[in-house]
């Protein structure tokens, strides 16, 4: 069935969710697991450097912590598990680890936004499904 499964992994709600969904897979499919989690290069304007350097310590611990739930939750059910983080565009570097990591399938979840906004930009969870080298699925 699968083989390399890769989840993205923001620590919200929806990506917990698409995370417990991958594990049951990654069991069943006897497959490794792997998330990845992207710090954003946030282009707004900050008042000070000190805040930019604050938000990016609390996305680091955010992550570093998403990072050591999900590796406990694999390793109680016997599932091979690796984590990633690293800093960039979202969607981009998604699609990048995908392709170089030779992944069969890309979970992730779905945070909806106004209609108005999907249909102007497209949601994160659209755009990897259109962008995906894998299979993609979508957990809400």
């Amino acid at each position: 069935m699968f083989r390399k499964i890769l989840v993205a992994h923001d620590g919200s709600e929806g990506a917990s969710r698409a995370f417990a969904t991958a594990l049951d897979l990654a069991q069943l499919s006897r497959a490794d697991l792997h998330t990845i989690s992207i710090i954003e290069v946030h282009s707004h304007f900050a008042a000070t450097m000190g805040e930019v350097m604050e938000e990016k310590e609390e996305e680091n611990k955010l992550y570093a912590q998403t990072k050591q739930e999900a590796e406990q939750l694999a390793v109680a059910r016997g599932i091979p598990f690796q984590a990633v983080i690293q800093t960039g565009h979202e969607v981009e570097s998604i699609i990048r680890h995908a392709r170089e990591g030779g992944y069969d399938l890309l979970v992730v979840g779905f945070m909806g936004h106004s209609k108005v906004f999907g249909r102007i930009w497209g949601g994160t969870s659209q755009n990897l499904a259109k962008l995906a080298p894998c299979s993609v699925l979508i957990v809400k």
